[in-house]
Formats: structure tokens, C-alpha cells, sequence
């Protein structure tokens, strides 16, 4: 699997193979660009001394987490927001999950309940569930029964499988936000 959300490919690699750092470059998407966004768990994981995972962030100090996500260049432009938000979805998955961001979908035998499971991560309204859900299907294979009617009708990052992908993104989100604000 491939995944080509930002400009660097350690990153990509990283969100291809690491469940949790994808998730994690969800939650980050957020007030700044997708690419950042989705780099940022590739640098969250060389500040954490190259351990990103669920129990290591569940379990840090809120302020040395906050002074990582701050340290020059801020992992986003809300750093201690997002560090309190990673640290909750981190906690969520931990007590829930044993940490294993995995079990989110691994037997939640339908696609209703795995958006009900996502739905249940600190931050995550149903536009970002719906988001990660056709992440889930489209770049993992998480294919539960019924996940098709359940994928967003709007251009998400979800759609990108291409290096190029982004850009034709952003053009395809610009123009379905024109036609959103033309319907209201």
C-alpha cells in the first residue's frame, strides 16, 4: 500500500505502514494544509526519539507533549490544542483498545459500527468519521458490510492515491465549497 498525502516520503511511508500515525495526521488535519497535517506524525515520531505510539503519548506529561508540538517548527498552528487532542484520542485508544488503534475496525462487523466506534475518538464529528472511514477503505482494504454508503460525498484526502492527487484535491474542494455556498 501507498500513501502519497504529503510532500515527503518518509512521511507517506510512515502513514502506509503505521495505523496509529495515520490516525494521528487525521486528528492534525485541522486550520492548516493536508500536507502538514499528515507530515506531522513523521516528525512527532523523530521529537518522541522514534516511538510513536498510542501508550507512549497516553502516558506523557500534558506540558512535555505540548513543548514537543511546540518546538520550532510547531507541528501545527495550534500546537497546544492539538497536543491535547492527540493525547486524548491517544487515551481513548489506550482504555479502550489496549492501545491497538486496529481494533477500532478489526471486529466491528458492520460499517455502521465502525463509524460509531469513530465517531466515539475525542475530536471526531461524523464529517471527520466519514473521512477516516474512506481512508480505512480506500487505503487499507477496511471494507466492513455496508462502508460504501457510508464514504463521503465531498472531495476528501481519502480520494488522493497519487503523488499529484493533491493538488487536483484541493482544485476538485474548491469547487464543490463554490457550489455548496451557491445551493445555500
Amino acid at each position: 500500500m501507498e500513501i502519497h498525502f504529503t510532500d515527503d516520503a518518509e512521511a507517506n511511508r510512515l502513514l502506509a505502514e503505521d495505523p496509529f500515525a495515520l490516525l494521528v495526521g487525521l486528528v492534525l488535519q485541522q486550520q492548516i494544509p493536508v500536507e502538514r497535517a499528515f507530515a506531522g506524525p513523521a516528525e512527532l515520531k523523530r521529537r518522541l526519539g522514534g516511538r510513536l505510539d498510542a501508550a507512549t503519548i497516553a502516558a506523557m506529561d500534558p506540558d512535555d507533549l505540548e513543548e514537543l508540538f511546540r518546538t520550532p517548527p510547531a507541528l501545527h498552528r495550534f500546537p497546544a490544542n492539538m497536543a491535547k487532542r492527540t493525547q486524548a484520542v491517544a487515551r481513548f485508544l489506550v482504555d479502550r483498545y489496549d492501545g491497538d488503534v486496529t481494533r477500532l475496525w478489526e471486529d466491528a462487523g458492520d460499517a455502521r459500527t465502525l463509524l460509531r466506534r469513530i465517531m466515539e475518538l475525542p475530536g471526531f464529528g461524523e464529517y471527520k468519521a466519514r473521512i477516516y472511514l474512506a481512508i480505512l477503505a480506500k487505503h487499507m482494504g477496511v471494507t466492513p458490510a455496508g462502508y460504501e454508503e457510508l464514504l463521503p460525498d465531498w472531495p476528501s484526502i481519502a480520494d488522493v492515491e497519487e503523488p499529484g492527487d493533491l493538488d487536483l484535491l484541493k482544485a476538485r474542494k474548491k469547487e464543490w465549497k463554490a457550489a455548496q455556498k451557491k445551493k445555500a
